[in-house]
C-alpha cells in the first residue's frame, strides 16, 4: 500500500507537469497543500465520483482557485470524468481544465472560484443550505439532507475583506458543518506577507464565534486527520484549522518562496524536484498501485447506495416531502406554477393600485413566499426599506435553522457571494436586497452569478433620483447601464405593479443567469392596459413592448421605471399640440435584445425618431439614438445627483413634460 507521502506527491507532480505543459498556472498552492488533500479527499470526504451530483456528497470548495491543478489531479484520480489528456490539456480553449475552476466545465467543481475570498463566502452559502434544507426535511432516525461542506483558502482569501463579512456571519449562524482549511504558507504574489498580513488570524475567527484549530503541520497527515476529526465533532461551531505549510514544498530552490505561486518551476526544478521527493516516473504517469489507492469510486458507490436506501424508507413514511425534495433540489418549479402565475398578473393588472415598485414587490413576495416554499430571502441591513420579508418570512438563525429569511447585516458583497453558494447548492431561490447604488459592493459577485449563470435575485430598490434627500452618495446614476452590460445578467426596471410581478415571474423562471430589481421609493401610478392585456402582457415578456399606441406615430416616447409615467403624460400633451406619439416601456432591455429583430423592429420602427427618458446614464441608450442614425434625444442624468426632495429633483435635472415635448418637437423640427 503506498504512504500517504507518495499519493501526495502523485497530486504534487500533476499538478507542476500540468502547469509546465501549459507553461502557465500557479504551482505552489497545490504542491504545498497536497498532503492536506490527501487526507482529506483519500480518507475523509464523501462523495461519488460516478455521480458528482449525489444530493448527500460533502461539498468541497477550492476558494484559492489559482490552485484548480490540485484540484484537477483530485478530481482525476479519485476517479471523476476527468482523463489525464484533459490534465494535459490544463488552460487550453475550451478544455475541461480551465484556468480557475468552472462551474459546469468540469465534473466535481462545485463552484467556479479565483477572485479571492468568495469561494469562501460560496461555502458559507452552501453550509447555510445544508442546515436549512437538512431542518427542513429531516426526520428522526432519517437524515436525508447530512454532510460537511469543506474549504481550501490560502492568504489572500483572508485578507479579502468579504472573507470578514462572510466569516463573521458564519460564526454568528453557528455552522458546525463548515470546516475552512487555512493554507498559512505566509506567501502572496509580491513575496512574504510580514510586510501586510500581520493580523492574529486565529484570534480574528475566534471572536467570530468559530472553533480554532492551531499550529497544524500541513505536511503531517497524522496532525492534518486529528484537527479534521476535532473538527467534524463540533457541530457548534463552524471550524478553521490552521496548517503550516511550505508553498512550492519539495522543490529545492524555489520553495518556500513566492517564485512557486504564479508561474511554471521549469523543467530544471521539476527534474530537481522528482530527485528531492524520491518521484523517478516521467511527467503525467502514475504507477498502478498509487492510482489504484486514489481510485474513491467502490467507496463513493458504496456511500450512495446506502444513502438511497435510506431514501427509500424516507419515500415510504413521508412520501410528499420526498417527491417536495427531489422537486427542490433538481431546480424544478411546482406543476402548478404557470397557472398561478398567469392568473395572478392578469388579477393585478385588474385590480391593481398606485404603490412605489419596492412595496409592489414586497405584494409580489407575499404572493409568492405561499407558493415556493424554496425562497430563501433576506437583506443587507435595509429590510424596511428593500421591503424584502413578508408574513411568511420566518428568521434563519442559530436557534431557528430551519427559517427562510436572513437578516445578512451591513454585507452586500458577503450576502452575494453567500447567496451564490445557496444557488449552486440546490433546493433554494436566494433573494437579497440593498439599495441600487450598493449594487456597487455587491458587483464581483453578481459578475460571477452571471459566469455561472445561477439563479439569483437581487432587490435593488431606491433606484434613481427620486430618492431625494439622501443626496449624490444614495442616487444610483451609472448602476443601470453598468449592470446591464454584464453577460448573462438581467436588469428589470418597473414602471407600476404588474410589470414588478412581471419581472419577479421572469427571475423566477430564468435558470440563466441573476436577475437585479432596480425598484423605486417613491409611489408610482397603476397604468391601465385593458385593451388588448392578454397580448401587452405576452410582449411585457419580451422585456419591451408598446404601453401606449398612438394613430399614425410620428415619435416613440421610450422610457423605463418611475419615468414612464412622464412619457404617458408627455404624449398625452403632445397630442394635444398636434404631435402623435406611442409610448414604448422598456422593464428589461437585456430581455429586449434577446428578441428577434423583427419584434424589436416592431416594437421600435426605425423611422421613427425616439426620445428616451430614463434617470441614470444614458449610456444604454447610445445604440438606439444617434449612432443607429435614428434621430432621437436622450433625457438622462450626466451628473451625480443633488440631495432634495425628489420632485424638484426631476425639475431641477429636465425630468418634465415641458422638457419632453420641448425635446421632441427640436427634434421633429430638425
Amino acid at each position: 500500500m503506498p504512504s500517504s507521502r507518495e499519493l501526495a506527491n502523485a497530486l504534487r507532480f500533476l499538478s507542476m507537469d500540468s502547469v509546465q505543459k501549459a507553461n502557465s498556472g500557479h504551482p505552489g498552492m497545490p504542491m504545498g497543500m497536497a498532503d492536506i488533500a490527501q487526507v482529506l479527499w483519500g480518507q475523509v470526504l464523501k462523495h461519488n465520483p460516478q455521480d458528482p451530483h449525489w444530493i448527500n456528497r460533502d461539498r468541497f470548495v477550492l476558494s484559492n482557485g489559482h490552485g484548480s491543478a490540485l484540484l484537477y489531479s483530485l478530481l482525476h484520480l479519485t476517479g471523476y470524468d476527468l482523463s489525464i489528456q484533459d490534465l494535459q490539456n490544463f488552460r487550453q480553449l475550451h478544455s475541461k481544465t480551465p484556468g480557475h475552476p468552472e462551474l459546469g466545465y468540469t465534473p466535481g467543481v462545485e463552484t467556479t472560484t479565483g477572485p479571492l475570498g468568495q469561494g469562501l463566502a460560496n461555502a458559507v452559502g452552501m453550509a447555510i443550505a445544508e442546515r436549512a434544507l437538512a431542518n427542513n426535511f429531516n426526520k428522526p432516525g432519517l437524515s436525508i439532507i447530512d454532510h460537511f461542506t469543506y474549504v481550501f483558502c490560502g492568504d489572500g482569501c483572508l485578507m479579502e475583506g468579504i472573507s470578514h463579512e462572510a466569516c463573521s456571519l458564519a460564526g454568528t449562524l453557528g455552522l458546525g458543518k463548515l470546516i475552512l482549511f487555512w493554507d498559512d504558507n505566509k506567501i502572496s504574489i509580491d513575496g512574504d506577507v510580514h510586510g501586510w498580513f500581520t493580523d492574529d488570524t486565529a484570534k480574528r475567527f475566534e471572536s467570530y464565534g468559530w472553533q480554532v484549530i492551531r499550529n497544524v503541520d500541513g505536511h503531517d497527515p497524522t496532525d492534518i486527520k486529528q484537527a479534521i476529526a476535532l473538527a467534524r465533532d463540533n457541530y457548534a461551531q463552524p471550524t478553521l484549522i490552521c496548517c503550516r505549510t511550505t508553498i512550492g514544498y519539495g522543490a529545492p530552490t524555489k520553495a518556500g518562496t513566492a517564485a512557486t505561486h504564479g508561474a511554471p518551476l521549469g523543467d530544471e526544478e521539476i527534474k530537481k524536484t522528482r530527485e528531492a521527493l524520491g518521484w523517478p516516473y516521467p511527467a503525467f504517469e502514475i504507477p498502478h498501485g498509487i492510482k489504484s489507492a486514489w481510485d474513491q469510486k467502490d467507496k463513493g458507490l458504496k456511500y450512495q447506495t446506502t444513502w438511497e436506501i435510506l431514501l427509500d424508507q424516507y419515500q415510504k413514511v413521508y412520501p410528499d416531502l420526498a417527491a417536495e425534495l427531489l422537486r427542490r433540489t433538481q431546480n424544478q418549479l411546482p406543476s402548478t406554477w404557470k397557472d398561478f402565475a398567469d392568473n395572478w398578473i392578469n388579477q393585478i393588472q385588474k385590480n391593481g393600485k398606485n404603490m412605489a415598485t419596492r412595496q409592489s414587490s414586497q405584494v409580489a413576495l407575499e404572493n409568492l413566499m405561499a407558493q415556493l416554499p424554496e425562497l430563501l430571502g433576506g437583506s443587507a441591513d435595509l429590510t424596511g426599506s428593500n421591503l424584502t420579508k413578508t408574513s411568511h418570512s420566518t428568521v434563519l438563525s442559530l436557534d431557528n435553522p430551519a427559517g427562510n429569511y436572513l437578516f445578512y447585516g451591513v454585507r452586500e458583497f458577503g450576502m452575494s457571494a453567500i447567496m451564490n453558494g445557496i444557488a449552486v447548492y440546490g433546493g433554494f431561490i436566494p433573494y437579497g436586497g440593498t439599495f441600487l447604488v450598493f449594487s456597487d459592493y455587491s458587483r464581483n459577485a453578481i459578475r460571477m452569478a452571471a459566469i455561472m449563470k445561477q439563479r439569483v435575485i437581487h432587490v435593488l430598490t431606491h433606484d434613481s433620483i427620486g430618492l431625494g434627500e439622501d443626496g449624490p452618495t444614495h442616487q444610483p446614476i451609472e448602476h443601470l447601464a453598468s449592470l446591464r452590460i454584464i453577460p448573462n445578467v438581467m436588469v428589470w426596471r418597473p414602471a407600476d405593479d404588474v410589470e414588478t410581478f412581471m419581472a419577479w415571474k421572469m427571475a423566477i423562471e430564468n435558470m440563466n443567469g441573476p436577475t437585479c430589481l432596480a425598484l423605486s421609493r417613491q409611489t408610482l401610478p397603476h397604468l391601465e392596459r385593458l385593451e388588448r392585456s392578454d397580448m401587452v402582457l405576452s410582449n411585457m415578456a419580451k422585456g419591451g413592448y408598446v404601453l401606449s399606441e398612438a394613430k399614425n406615430p410620428v415619435l416613440t416616447l421610450l422610457a423605463t421605471g418611475s419615468e414612464i409615467a412622464l412619457a404617458m403624460a408627455a404624449q398625452t400633451a403632445l397630442e394635444k399640440s398636434g404631435i402623435s406619439a406611442q409610448v414604448v416601456s422598456m422593464p428589461c432591455l437585456n430581455l429586449f435584445e434577446k428578441q428577434e429583430m423583427a419584434y424589436q423592429n416592431q416594437i421600435l420602427p426605425k423611422e421613427l425618431p425616439m426620445i428616451v427618458i430614463e434617470a441614470g446614464s444614458p449610456d444604454s441608450w447610445y445604440r438606439y439614438v444617434g449612432q443607429t442614425g435614428r434621430k432621437g434625444h436622450i433625457i438622462a442624468m450626466h451628473s451625480f445627483g443633488e440631495s432634495a426632495p425628489a420632485p424638484k429633483l426631476f425639475e431641477h435635472f429636465g425630468f418634465t413634460i415641458e422638457n419632453i415635448c420641448a425635446q421632441a418637437k427640436a427634434v421633429l423640427s430638425n
